[in-house]
């Protein structure tokens, strides 16, 4: 009860526009790896939690980023010493859209993300190319200059979302739907 009570209060901090995807299945999608490893949302990722980030905008991609070192600090990186055994059990994902005219781009963006990111990174990092209407519509995007982040549970159900650049409230808000 504790938990659900939780997971309303935070639909609720969201607003309006995020509370109306909660509860609902994050729709299929097929991206690939840096490496050309197809990964499909969200039969992939069930059987735990699964935070992912979509950007759809040059704009929204480099907010985006802000989101990089603290997730993968919080949910990835594993903890060593007295602490070691004590880190998240989370799939994290970040995904940068190509749309229209702005798919044939997705192919350079994997070399230069080869070139330009951390290799620790490489594994969380997808690359969509396709439609962007179905998503917007399952999804309720608003605004194409900001990522859009999206808690899923074992299932695959949205259970939290949030928007824009990163902050330490925003994390905070993600790790309490996690624990």
């Amino acid at each position: 009860m504790k938990k659900l009570f939780c997971i309303l209060w935070l639909a609720l901090l969201c607003g309006f526009t995020n509370a109306q995807v909660i509860g609902t299945m994050f729709p299929d999608m097929k991206a690939e790896t840096v490496d050309d490893k197809q990964v499909t949302l969200p039969a992939d990722v069930k059987g735990k939690f699964t935070l992912l980030g979509l950007a759809y905008s040059k704009k929204s991609e480099d907010e985006l980023r802000t989101w990089f070192e603290p997730v993968f600090s919080k949910f990835v990186q594993k903890a060593e010493g007295l602490l070691a055994g004590m880190g998240y059990d989370v799939n994290v994902y970040f995904i940068p859209m190509f749309t229209g005219i702005n798919a044939a781009a997705e192919g350079t963006a994997k070399r230069k993300a080869m070139k330009n990111l951390d290799p620790q990174l490489f594994p969380y990092i997808l690359f969509y190319k396709g439609e962007l209407k179905p998503y917007k519509e399952a999804l309720d995007f608003e605004r194409r200059d900001i990522p859009y982040f999206f808690v899923l549970n074992a299932e695959g159900k949205i259970v939290y979302a949030t928007s824009g650049a990163f902050s330490d409230k925003k994390l905070d808000a993600i790790e309490d739907v996690i624990e």
